[in-house]
């Protein structure tokens, strides 16, 4: 009995092997051949854009503790006063039309540089959670360990493809130093595309300076090889760190996306109208922005939305109202012929839950489905941002690998058509042992990795595990499959010896330079 319960676990434990295994060859970034989906109407947008060019004229936009960014309004022809600038109406968007509709960043490896704009979309992993979450060892903050783990799995994960920035806050090194060790764990340990460090200045140029050392000087002048998140502080704001910021990756051609967080109900109106008409504003200064710093800069158009409870004040996502505003923003982008950032596989639960999946489902297909080209956060967040989950990122890299199988439309080749199986099976047959069928049946289907497609017996005999602890399995096989893309041994010494140079002269907490 004993003997005949090991060869079961041995079987069962293969199937999971081989069903967590489908798939992994890298993908390339998504050419979406399914239309896009327009909520709004044209007078609908004209409705909106008008409020936003409103907004600019007659509110303004403040740009705090940047006299370099003021100086480049008040050139433009826009009224500064102090740190207010009211842009004329009309003037953003003027200055928009050196802006590229599409553009690469360069990858370290070739083969895995992305585009953005047009009929692209690239997921990106989550960003930012100060964090981290598992199984076994719960909550905790999260450590320069588990953001080199994440990476790892980003670069393993099949239909991420585009690495990001910052998973999650090593909170185990000094804040003030903690940007290099960042940057270098990206540069390190994967050969994706990747963002840079933008929260300062002084970080910016650190990223820029470690770029060049790996892809040199002429490629790094060329064109994006990384992207900078310049956030706006909602309602209409933008503060001197990430100004400095977007100025210094501008001025060495790199890209930048501007991101407001619009929260409805709190750093925004309570509907959602308002809201993107907010956003398009704070888009608009920034975005413009890029052209004065420099004419033709990459930049992309990107959104945070969502609503906080008006029972708690806590943010909420995957509501109707975040869906329109995700619809809302990749329309309006469009119109103003930028790339757009959005979306994501967003929630406020707690742990890898049904909760998460709803909310998540809820944020990820309206995503793909309204054409956005890059989406941020698209596996592993939870908990509003707050946490990445190790389980939730095999959860979400598998909807992810789904969501591109979606992407890619109907297909009616000859193979999709499958005239000869009907042909062959006929009136009141079957067509599991078809020619076709047995030709096609391995890639007929998107093969999760985490679902249970069992009986409820064999499901109970191999364990019942919920998704989430098949999804524990399925991580750590990921971090166990992965392989170095390594790094030549002089750039990483070059690295090294910079980031040692650097860390000798800042000090432990961020300096606004």
């Amino acid at each position: 009995m004993a003997e005949h319960d090991s060869t079961r676990g041995h079987a069962r434990d293969a199937r999971r092997a081989a069903r967590s295994r489908q798939g992994l060859a890298k993908l390339p970034f998504i050419r979406r051949r399914i239309p896009v989906v327009e909520l709004m109407s044209t007078e609908a947008c004209e409705i909106i854009e008008h409020n936003a060019e409103t907004l600019l004229e007659e509110v303004g936009i403040e740009f705090r503790r940047d006299p370099e960014s003021l100086a480049l309004w008040r050139g433009a022809g826009a009224d500064v006063s102090g740190e207010r600038v009211r842009i004329p109406r009309g003037l953003a968007r003027q200055l928009l039309q050196t802006a590229p509709r599409e553009f690469m960043v360069t990858a370290r490896n070739p083969a895995r540089s992305v585009r953005f704009g047009g009929d692209a979309t690239v997921f990106s992993p989550v960003g930012g959670p100060p964090f981290v979450s598992d199984l076994e060892r719960g909550r905790r903050y999260g450590t320069l360990e588990d953001l080199t783990n994440f990476i790892k799995l980003a670069h393993a994960a099949p239909a991420i493809h585009f690495a990001g920035g910052c998973a999650v806050e090593p909170m185990d090194i000094a804040e003030g130093k903690r940007h290099l060790d960042t940057q270098y764990a990206y540069f390190r340990h994967t050969d994706m595309a990747c963002e840079g460090t933008p929260e300062t200045p002084g970080h910016a140029l650190d990223a820029i300076r470690m770029a060049e050392l790996v892809f040199g000087a002429e490629t790094v002048a060329q064109g994006p090889v990384m992207l900078g998140n310049i956030n706006s502080n909602s309602p209409l704001t933008f503060d001197g760190r990430m100004l400095g910021a977007l100025r210094a990756f501008c001025a060495h051609n790199q890209g930048v996306i501007i991101v407001p967080a619009v929260l409805a109900g709190a750093m925004g109106p309570v509907t959602p109208a308002g809201c993107i008409a907010e956003l398009l504003a704070e888009c608009l200064a920034g975005m413009a922005l890029t052209q004065l710093v420099r004419p033709g800069a990459a930049v992309i158009m990107g959104s945070f939305v969502g609503a906080v409870s008006m029972r708690t004040g806590a943010p909420t996502f995957g509501t109707a109202e975040a869906t329109q505003m995700i619809f809302a923003t990749a329309q309006l982008a469009r119109r103003l012929g930028v790339p757009v950032r959005s979306g994501g596989s967003l929630c406020s639960a707690k742990v890898a839950d049904a909760q998460a999946a709803y909310e998540s489902a809820h944020t990820l297909l309206p995503t793909l489905l309204a054409g956005v080209n890059l989406v941020t956060h698209a596996a592993g967040w939870l908990e509003g941002g707050l946490v990445a989950s190790y389980e939730k990122f095999a959860m979400d890299v598998d909807q992810l690998a789904m969501m591109q199988a979606l992407a890619g439309g109907l297909d009616v080749s000859e193979r999709g058509q499958a005239m000869d199986a009907l042909r062959e099976v006929g009136p009141g047959g079957h067509f599991l042992g078809c020619a076709h069928t047995q030709a096609n049946f391995e890639t007929a289907f998107h093969q999760s990795s985490i679902a249970d497609y069992t009986s409820y017996e064999q499901w109970s005999q191999e364990g019942a595990l919920t998704a989430e602890q098949r999804a524990n399995t399925v991580w750590k096989r990921m971090l166990g499959d992965y392989v170095d893309p390594g790094l030549d041994p002089g750039i990483n010494e070059a690295l090294l010896d910079f980031m040692a140079r650097r860390r000798a002269v800042l000090g432990d907490r961020v300096e606004e330079e």
